[in-house]
């Protein structure tokens, strides 16, 4: 068993795959966080264009399977459009490509934990913040959100978690992370199927446990005691 695990690593570069599926959650971590802080905000605004739009937007978006959303990238944006994301090279434009399609889904269930959170704040603090002159932009971001981010960092790391496990769809475009390599090896050594699914799968664990706990500790710290 050992000596299998040895072989794998000397002959694939498995720390240089999960490198790439850390990056991929990272920027799309980023990018989901503010795009949906943005439509949650939508979602509440005074506005009804806006509330129309983030509601339709989150039916929509969070009702197509990520496979679709990810695979239209490439054949919508890049093959018919032929948006490059800012490089000619196959492997950039995709990973970019990739990571814009995992904001546009987990956006969605960022928005609606946010959202949770901006109804736990209570209406009086806004109307508060309002009777002092405050537009809605401001009451949002100075009262309502830094509250509301304290109560939802639990669901927002179940979100970064699923994330993490959904980077493995980039391998749809060909995009050189965990999973793709897992496929590959197992094409090459199919002897060594149950091994490779144990190097995978803890690897896996090694990057979503840890995010966990931490989180989860944080969330605990930060809450807001009522």
């Amino acid at each position: 068993m050992i000596e299998d695990i040895a072989f794998l690593f000397e002959e694939y570069n498995i720390l240089g795959a999960f490198w790439v599926t850390v990056q991929l959650t990272f920027y799309s971590a980023i990018g989901s966080l503010i795009w949906g802080t943005i439509l949650a905000a939508m979602r509440v605004s005074p506005v009804p264009v806006m509330r129309w739009f983030g509601t339709a937007y989150i039916n929509v978006v969070r009702n197509t399977p990520l496979t679709v959303i990810i695979v239209a990238t490439s054949l919508g944006l890049w093959q018919t459009m032929r948006v490059t994301m800012g490089s000619d090279q196959f492997t950039t434009t995709h990973f970019r490509l990739a990571i814009l399609g995992l904001v546009a889904y987990t956006a969605c269930f960022v928005c609606e934990s946010v959202r949770s959170g901006i109804n736990t704040v209570d209406v009086g603090q806004a109307e508060a913040a309002r009777a002092l002159g405050l537009n809605f932009v401001q009451v949002l971001g100075l009262v309502v959100l830094p509250q509301a981010f304290r109560s939802v960092i639990g669901p927002l790391a179940s979100v970064l978690i699923a994330l993490t496990k959904n980077t493995t769809i980039a391998a749809a475009i060909g995009v050189s992370e965990a999973a793709l390599l897992m496929k590959e090896m197992i094409e090459n050594e199919a002897d060594l199927l149950f091994v490779i699914f144990g190097v995978i799968a803890f690897g896996f664990v090694l990057l979503t446990l840890p995010t966990g706990l931490i989180l989860g500790w944080v969330s605990n710290k930060v809450a807001v005691k009522r």
